[in-house]
């Protein structure tokens, strides 16, 4: 990522422009909507295409609605939070690097300006104001979908689980991504979370850290008011059960107590679970109880904690409590799990070379009766004699 300052934006005007992976991208400003961001070409020659960054503290998904558009020329809207640009510049300037001293100092300044509490780009700001009533009719079982608040918190989770991803996304320094539906659009998304959460009271999502163990699951429970958050980890693929069970418990000898381990077997519906504290004791009671013999196919390790209950993002809150819990789980459970690997094939051993027995050259004594008699030897110039003896190089 390269910053610099162009004078191409117009009279009076100055054009950020950015190049990162041998693309050019210039920014104009724009007010409060935000930057008219156009893609350059190799030569500075601005495209036929722009994109519409907004400046707004939400993660916006919709275009602003202050009646202003993009000029008719200019290709199909983005919209990106702030927070999502202060995430880029943090990923650039903390794990990519920037080789120019004045564009690393140019970039500086825009981090400590975004990161500024009064910036405005400060993230997701809380669940809004339809949190407390949803919270408290999902735990009475009277929530329904088309309660405009279940609709508007299923947005805003949808918003967290963005916020929660980029915020990943900083400290590690790679694309950490939510999983979802593939031309899911996010109308669509956010009916299906709000029929959800009226029909469970819970808020679900799953995320993608590349190379990790597997996908990581946050589930929010309403009614209960505990969120659980777990990563689903194949059982190796050899060896007997409760040796494929020892070898999960050894990668979670740092790991609490309360954390709950669910199998899932071969060939059938039945699991087994226990808390770590149990099975560290007692690792047969992870075996299937029907056939002790029978394989593991996969584990589930989560964990589950207290919900936050407050709507904004103080101690104590909703946001506050499960964004440390994600993390917390990330750092101290799925970050050292490994995935199993077969051993690599074995050469049979060499076979060792045949030693031969040299032919005696005096005849055993007559007192020994488990030997031949004199004159039983075997002619030294026979066939067996001669193939026993070693030959010559």
């Amino acid at each position: 990522m390269h910053p610099r300052r162009s004078d191409r934006g117009g009279a009076g005007q100055h054009q950020v422009a950015v190049s990162r992976r041998g693309e050019d991208r210039g920014c104009l400003p724009e007010g409060r909507a935000g930057f008219q961001v156009s893609r350059l070409g190799a030569r500075q020659r601005i495209r036929r295409r722009s994109d519409h960054l907004e400046r707004d503290h939400r993660f916006a998904q919709r275009p602003p609605t202050d009646g202003r558009r993009p000029e008719a020329k200019a290709g199909p809207a983005h919209h990106l939070s702030w927070w999502r640009v202060l995430t880029e510049a943090i990923v650039q300037s903390k794990h990519r690097g920037v080789s120019d001293p004045d564009q690393a100092w140019l970039l500086g300044e825009l981090i400590a300006y975004l990161d500024h509490e009064r910036s405005g780009a400060g993230g997701f700001q809380g669940m809004g104001e339809s949190w407390v009533a949803v919270r408290t009719a999902a735990a009475n079982e009277t929530l329904r979908a088309g309660d405009p608040g279940a609709r508007d918190v299923a947005e805003r989770w949808d918003q967290f689980v963005d916020y929660l991803c980029l915020g990943l996304g900083q400290d590690l320094g790679r694309d950490i991504t939510p999983v979802r539906s593939r031309g899911q659009a996010l109308p669509a998304r956010c009916d299906a979370a709000a029929r959800t959460l009226a029909d469970t009271g819970r808020l679900e999502a799953s995320i993608r850290v590349p190379d990790a163990v597997g996908l990581i699951t946050v589930e929010a429970d309403l009614r209960t008011r505990r969120v659980t958050t777990a990563v689903v980890v194949d059982a190796p693929r050899d060896g007997r059960a409760k040796t494929r069970i020892n070898w999960l418990l050894r990668q979670l000898r740092q790991a609490p107590d309360d954390l709950r381990i669910d199998v899932r077997f071969a060939n059938t519906r039945e699991t087994s679970s226990l808390l770590l504290a149990e099975a560290r004791e007692t690792p047969d009671g992870l075996l299937s109880s029907s056939d002790p013999k029978r394989e593991p196919r996969g584990f589930r390790v989560a964990l589950t904690r207290k919900m936050g209950t407050k709507r904004g993002k103080e101690e104590g809150s909703f946001v506050r409590v499960t964004r440390k819990q994600a993390i917390d789980f990330y750092r101290d459970i799925v970050q050292g799990l490994r995935a199993w690997q077969p051993p690599a094939p074995q050469l049979p051993p060499e076979a060792p070379a045949p030693t031969p027995s040299p032919a005696r050259p005096e005849p055993p004594p007559f007192s020994s009766p488990e030997e031949r008699d004199p004159g039983e030897g075997t002619d030294a110039a026979s066939p067996a004699v001669q193939a026993s003896r070693p030959q010559p190089a």
